[in-house]
């Protein structure tokens, strides 16, 4: 008797971690997180943000979106409900964190922490439990002079990166640390966010295994608006 085919299924030891999660978020000079490697570890799970104005929950939020969608299609800080254009990607990698007004009558500009001198890193992993999968999504961010917009390049792994031990120690220029991770076996770096967005790395048609679907990023961005919700509080636990 002829044995009936069987598939991979994506299952999990439970519904609440099915599918791709963000097991951690790790940020490097991402808006007032500054000069170090900040990370959030959530293992899979659901996660609430809490904290006072401007303790940065927003900016973490802003950061897994940065992740996931193109940059036409995101609008910074609407966790918090604010204004259009309050925050954008330069003020993000500049380190924007307050106004001021050089002399009276001028308008306020904004103060940063780092100037353009400076590069920035948001990278998310994904563990896909019941595949025993886990992805790495980054983007790194730099300017190319005091007056520009960030330039950017974009990097999909199947395998479990960190900004400490992947993203640091080139050197001032940023094309060696694209020239490093280039040369290494599965990391793809992309040059604009299409190509990212496949999330179709060469290694998954090499190494045997099941390989990252076409519509991770539309699992991952169904799951990211409900999971990290920042929620205003009187104090950051």
């Amino acid at each position: 008797m002829t044995e009936p085919a069987t598939a991979a299924l994506d299952f999990s030891a439970g519904d609440a971690q099915a599918g791709f999660r963000l097991h951690r978020l790790e940020v490097y000079n991402w808006g007032t997180f500054d000069k170090r490697v900040w990370t959030l570890t959530l293992n899979g799970d659901n996660a609430l943000l809490t904290g006072d104005i401007g303790s940065g929950k927003s900016t973490l939020v802003d950061a897994v979106t940065t992740l996931l969608v193109p940059a036409q299609r995101i609008a910074y800080n609407k966790a918090a409900g604010a204004e259009a254009r309050e925050r954008t990607l330069r003020s993000y990698v500049l380190g924007h964190y307050k106004s001021e007004r050089a002399d009276a009558g001028l308008a306020a500009k904004p103060v940063a922490l780092r100037d353009h001198n400076a590069y920035s890193v948001v990278l998310g992993v994904f563990r896909n439990t019941g595949f025993d999968q886990s992805v790495t999504l980054a983007q790194v961010f730099w300017l190319k002079d005091a007056q520009s917009q960030p330039a950017r390049f974009f990097v999909a792994a199947e395998k479990d990166l960190s900004i400490a031990l992947d993203f640091a120690g080139f050197g001032s220029d940023i094309n060696d640390l694209r020239r490093r991770l280039r040369g290494r076996r599965g990391i793809d770096l992309f040059d604009s966010f299409p190509p990212y967005g496949a999330t179709r790395s060469k290694t998954s048609h090499t190494s045997g295994s099941s390989g990252v679907h076409a519509d991770f990023h539309d699992r991952c961005l169904t799951f990211q608006s409900f999971m990290l919700r920042p929620c205003h509080s009187n104090h950051v636990p």
